[in-house]
């Protein structure tokens, strides 16, 4: 697999697959941390959705950044090792049980994101704008894709483990010891990178730094603080008169603004020949959006779906195996003091502080009642945060036979192009959703948990999709990119998906107010099929500008 691509790819392969360790394995326990009523936060749904997304969010957001000062200043060597060193840390704190640590912590995985994740992505694409590596691009990004979800496949085992055993906050540190794994792993490929991790510097037409602190920077900032503090106007439904839902998404959506600004400026100022790259990948990047708000909900609604409404219980051979290995946790079937949910599973809290009731664990609310166990007897239940693995699983499984079936029909001179397959993977995206309301249906909408197959089921067609589409992704930000502004571009991926992870967070908010949890998918399928017609109808249009190129 590694001898007709370039000899970095293993060491950032290695690299870019322990960061994906220590990020998954954090975001796999995020939110149920911060709504564990004993040892996290005690967050109602909507809080931590919020959170979440608003996490998610500026974690991908700061690349703008990070992409840009690599570009012209640190190059992508220190870029990278710097950002490493600041998420490692940020997972050691995270685990510290203080809203003011997780601040901190959650900061520091922000901006170290900002150095890392678009710089690794930018010196993998430098690699293969050499003639001897062109056509091999797409796969170059499947493999590293591949990559990225072997550690997001493993973490959470050790994540599910840790916590069992020693707390959140061991999980956390483990995902902080990943991290730094992954940075000693890049530092010993160093000799395979040659001069292909050195600075761009300032070219001819560039915005100066400071032009970009003053016009888009320092806008966002102001921007973003206007829209935390202006109010809507108050009703029922919306006594605290938020715009868009909260003031974290209000200040997210106002910041935004300079910034999307920014990325339009560089079209309408880009020289004849780079017009049309940089209006298609603008495109690219508008309609992708739709894609990540609903991939996202793994951490968030489908999460609480595998938590509440999917029947986790192990019996047998199972049972030992994951009680062996530390993957599943003991429930006791008797009464006692616990917190208070209403019957849609909803947190109840009175002036701030969470309402108590002595009732069986809240595991035993919706399981059929011919499976219930005896008065103070045991059952075993595999942990919560594995499903996360479920997904990176099929990435795992899948990615092999997407490589192997395009370059079959490449083959036969019949391979797609890159659009076309961003189509297609918006597509698929959609079907899946799908699955999920005829689960809500099995399970007259969560009165009975339903088989974990049907989550299985669900991520095995959205990761079809996502094969389609996120590595494609990457791949055609390099392709057409101009060369002086490729991490900047790479920057405006990421910022899409910024975007579509805050949007993530307010769908996943909005879970609570849906009685109907069906209606919750199905406008999930709107938004995903909604974004599969603008793509298709962008395709033409974008094959032309990718031949006007000569890339495929």
């Amino acid at each position: 697999m590694w001898k007709s691509h370039p000899k970095a790819l293993p060491f950032l392969f290695l690299s870019e697959m322990w960061e994906r360790f220590g990020y998954y394995l954090m975001i796999g326990i995020f939110t149920l941390y911060l709504k564990d009523v004993e040892a996290g936060f005690a967050m109602t749904e909507k809080e931590a959705a919020d959170l979440y997304g608003t996490f998610i969010a500026l974690v991908f957001l700061t690349p703008f950044v990070g992409g840009l000062v690599a570009d012209r200043y640190l190059g992508y060597k220190k870029s990278i090792v710097i950002g490493g060193i600041m998420m490692g840390l940020g997972y050691m704190m995270m685990g510290v049980h203080s809203l003011t640590m997780l601040y901190t912590a959650m900061t520091l995985v922000i901006i170290g994101n900002g150095f890392f994740k678009p710089n690794i992505s930018t010196l993998l694409g430098n690699f293969y704008n050499d003639d001897e590596y062109k056509e091999k691009k797409d796969e170059g990004y499947n493999i590293f894709y591949m990559g990225i979800n072997i550690g997001a496949f493993i973490c959470n085992f050790f994540g599910a483990a840790l916590q069992i055993l020693l707390g959140w906050q061991y999980a956390f540190m483990a995902a902080g010891v990943g991290m730094f794994i992954g940075v000693v792993v890049f530092l010993l490929g160093t000799k395979h990178y040659g001069d292909k991790t050195e600075k761009k510097g300032i070219q001819e037409g560039d915005m100066p730094f400071y032009k970009i602190v003053l016009y888009i920077l320092v806008p966002s900032v102001v921007f973003g603080i206007i829209g935390w503090f202006l109010k809507g106007v108050a009703s029922d439904a919306n006594p605290d008169s938020y715009i868009f839902g909260s003031d974290s998404t209000d200040a997210f959506i106002f910041a935004c603004v300079p910034v999307i600004f920014f990325y339009a400026s560089l079209y309408f100022k880009a020289k004849p020949d780079d017009k049309r790259p940089i209006g298609a990948l603008l495109s690219i990047f508008a309609v992708v959006i739709m894609f990540w708000a609903v991939f996202k909900l793994n951490g968030s609604a489908l999460t609480t779906w595998a938590d509440r409404y999917t029947d986790r219980q192990v019996t047998g051979t199972t049972e030992q195996v994951f009680s062996t290995l530390v993957q599943s946790k003991e429930l006791t079937y008797e009464k006692s003091e616990t917190e208070l949910y209403d019957e849609q599973f909803r947190l109840q809290k009175e002036n701030g502080e969470v309402k108590k009731v002595v009732d069986y664990p809240i595991y035993f609310r919706n399981a059929e009642k011919e499976t219930l166990p005896e008065e103070g007897s045991k059952i075993s239940v595999w942990v919560t945060s594995l499903s996360q693995s479920i997904n990176p699983g099929w990435v795992i499984i899948l990615t092999p036979l997407v490589v192997a079936f395009f370059t079959f029909l490449r083959s036969r001179k019949k391979e797609p192009s890159t659009p076309t397959k961003i189509a297609f993977g918006l597509l698929i995206s959609a079907l899946s959703v799908l699955v999920m309301v005829a689960a809500v249906h099995i399970g007259n909408n969560g009165t009975e948990k339903v088989s974990v197959w049907w989550l299985v089921a669900n991520y095995g067609i959205i990761t079809i999709g996502e094969l389609f589409l996120s590595p494609m992704g990457l791949s055609v930000v390099s392709k057409l990119s101009p060369k002086n502004i490729t991490a900047l571009m790479m920057g405006g991926w990421f910022l899409s998906t910024s975007i579509g992870n805050k949007l993530s967070g307010v769908l996943a908010s909005m879970w609570d107010t849906y009685e109907d949890k069906a209606n919750f998918f199905w406008v999930n399928f709107a938004l995903l099929m909604f974004a599969t017609l603008l793509m298709f109808a962008l395709v033409k249009r974008l094959n032309k500008v990718m031949q006007e190129k000569g890339i495929q």
